[in-house]
């Protein structure tokens, strides 16, 4: 399994690039999201990939975070959507997006997408509700990990920052934690949380905290 590559951008097309590794070049398809993420021709970019081995294809995904990649491995697990429609729901949303609209239920959100219909949506939601609150505690953790990140160079040096961390990540980590370790049940507290950094991108953890504190309290 090719987990990650990183070399220089050769070309870039419409849905893919090829990035030269040591002289072996690596065709990666990537959501629009991604590919906007991504330096120009010439210069050396990192991704984290996915290899879709059938019968008669092999083809190789690249996400710009892990968070978009377990994401993909996660849309791609629902009946009837394809690897194509995956890159289009991240496209449209990125991971942070899919995580609050799965986590509110929001099925139109998912419509957003390129292709992808209310059925389609609607089994998204339904499918993934119980994975949205993991993702969403996850994601602290990659935005970290990706912050410390060097990517590593091939021949000559050459700088590139590393992608940029979901927004409020961390803080809705700490926020969701924080809900259920006062016993709030994973889709309950996932849901509060997402809908009060939607209200507030910018919130820290205690301000997440009270507002979804407040969404969660009985209404009188």
């Amino acid at each position: 399994m090719i987990g990650k590559i990183t070399g220089r951008i050769e070309y870039r097309a419409l849905d893919h690039v090829l990035i030269d590794v040591r002289g072996v070049g690596y065709l990666v398809f990537c959501s629009d999201r991604t590919l906007a993420s991504l330096p120009p021709v010439g210069e050396v970019a990192a991704v984290y990939t996915d290899l879709l081995v059938r019968e008669d294809l092999m083809q190789l995904f690249g996400f710009s975070t892990l968070a978009e990649k377990e994401w993909h491995r996660l849309l791609t697990s629902v009946q009837g959507v394809g690897a194509k429609a995956s890159l289009a729901v991240l496209g449209a949303l990125g991971p942070d997006g899919v995580s609050r609209a799965i986590a509110l239920g929001d099925w139109k959100a998912v419509t957003a997408a390129k292709g992808v219909g209310p059925k389609i949506a609607q089994r998204v939601v339904l499918d993934l509700k119980d994975k949205a609150p993991a993702m969403m505690a996850m994601g602290g953790t990659v935005a970290e990990a990706l912050g410390d990140h060097e990517a590593e160079v091939i021949e000559a040096p050459v700088k590139r920052s590393a992608p940029a961390p979901m927004p409020n990540a961390s803080a809705q980590s700490e926020a969701l934690s924080a809900l259920s370790n006062l016993g709030y049940s994973p889709s309950d507290a996932a849901g509060a949380v997402a809908r009060a950094a939607g209200e507030a991108p910018e919130a820290d953890v205690s301000t997440l905290i009270r507002a979804a504190l407040k969404l969660l309290a009985p209404q009188g």
